[in-house]
């Protein structure tokens, strides 16, 4: 086992590791910026390192930066948390360049899942449902058009290398698809360097279906179940809950089989998501993260699984501490992302923090970095903390929800905790209801 790691991260998640650490008995270091030097993961790691100015690329994204922060403080290992460097291969093939763990998969596979269209290709070798659409890269309107006429429109377009909804646009007709592709490939370019985009049929009302894989690395690999992510605006996840509440217990396990033998088929290790459009019964894979998400607290909860201590035992090189036939479903969990942003706009709102107090009690979990006094910087992202609230069934995990939400106090600047309090008055959110649709359109009717 390791005896040092280090938490190439901020806020939250590097929070997480680092508790998952202590209670394995392994010391801790923390790298930050110097807008970050008073931030909470440095007050509780082992030891810090600062790593650079605010400016994450000089910083959170600086690869020799961290590299030398390992070999400063003796960090056998490396955990990226989620976002900056977690899914960049060339940062996990430098670690193990350098003699370094990276805890996660390898550089090999999240350099083909980091290509949407490799991704896909991959998926569909392994046995994955895909959907329907350009089978690489379309470098011409005409191509273009084409592909949209054998797989019918509405069609949408989306980066080769994108993310976050950037370089992605919809086209209803052979008019939009015009102008679509044009944007679509412009947004990539300056978003991501690379203007290369796909085409994919567009489904009308699907949900966002995910399922969580994990993998020893030596050919075996169990799946969580599903988590159901479909409320989203602008395609960044708000609300997760798992189980799903339109996901049958022969549909979990069915695709849950499918997803982990595909990954079991390229000897993946640690934590891993295949995510789906869902729609009719039928799934069809979008992309696969190569990393722990922002939302693995509710699988967590239903599982009674540490999925950060996993990772760091596979890594390790010791063997998953589960098999699929002991992991049972327990209960109801939900997540809510809290931001930093002032409504209806999502502006992002930084500022001090005059007064935090976290909620509580029996089934609620609130992880996040703040404390009373914490000045939020503006140079990062706005997530400030996530309440995960666990339950018997759905309508109790709900109900503690909302309990939670007004226990919860960020005094000082302004947060999404309305937004929740709304979305849990609406019947179309207590009984499931609802698609990747859904939030947006509820959204334009309350604030135009």
């Amino acid at each position: 086992m390791f005896e040092k790691i280090l938490i190439a991260n901020r806020g939250e998640i590097a929070l997480r590791v680092i508790r998952a650490a202590r209670e394995m008995g392994i010391k801790s270091v923390a790298v930050h910026s110097t807008a970050d030097a008073d931030a909470m993961h440095v007050r509780m790691a082992d030891e810090s390192v600062c790593i650079g100015p605010a400016s994450s690329t000089d910083s959170y994204l600086n690869k020799a930066a961290i590299i030398s922060a390992c070999e400063i403080t003796g960090a056998q290992a490396v955990h990226p948390g989620y976002g900056f460097l977690s899914e960049n291969a060339a940062f996990a093939q430098a670690l193990s360049d350098h003699g370094i763990v990276f805890i996660g998969p390898t550089a090999e596979h999240i350099r083909i899942m980091g290509d949407k269209i490799t991704a896909k290709e991959t998926a569909a070798a392994l046995g994955i449902p895909v959907v329907p659409g350009s089978p690489s890269g379309v470098a011409d309107f005409e191509t273009a058009i084409g592909v949209a006429a054998s797989i019918g429109f509405p069609v949408i377009i989306k980066a080769t290398a994108g993310g976050g909804g950037r370089g992605m646009k919809v086209a209803k007709n052979a008019a939009e698809l015009e102008v679509a592709f044009r944007t679509a490939r412009s947004e990539a370019k300056a978003a991501f360097g690379n203007d290369e985009v796909y085409i994919e049929k567009y489904l009308q009302k699907p949900r966002h279906i995910e399922i969580q894989v994990f993998g020893d690395g030596k050919g075996n690999a169990v799946h969580l179940g599903e988590r159901d992510c479909s409320l989203q605006r602008r395609h960044q996840k708000v609300f997760e809950e798992a189980p799903g509440p339109v996901i049958t217990p022969a549909l979990r396990d069915k695709i849950g089989k499918i997803c982990a033998d595909a990954v079991a088929k390229i000897s993946y290790i640690g934590a891993g998501t295949v995510e789906f459009l869902y729609e009719d019964g039928e799934f069809f894979f979008i992309e696969m993260n190569t990393r722990l998400q922002v939302e693995h607290p509710v699988t967590e909860a239903i599982f009674g699984v540490d999925l950060v201590r996993e990772q760091i035992r596979v890594a390790a090189g010791l063997p998953m501490s589960f098999t699929q036939d002991e992991l049972e479903i327990n209960g109801h969990a939900i997540e809510v992302r809290i931001n930093a942003e002032k409504l209806p706009n999502f502006s992002p709102c930084p500022g001090k923090v005059r007064m935090f107090h976290a909620p509580g009690g029996y089934g609620v979990r609130m992880d996040s970095a703040l404390y009373s006094g914490y000045s939020i910087p503006p140079y990062y992202d706005s997530l400030i903390g996530k309440l995960i609230v666990h339950g018997r069934d759905r309508p109790e995990a709900l109900a503690r929800l909302h309990r939670a939400l007004g226990e919860l106090v960020v005094d000082g600047v302004d947060t999404t905790v309305p937004l929740f309090a709304a979305l849990l008055a609406e019947p179309d959110i207590q009984n499931g209801d609802y698609n990747i649709h859904w939030l947006e359109k509820w959204l334009e009717r309350q604030f135009g």
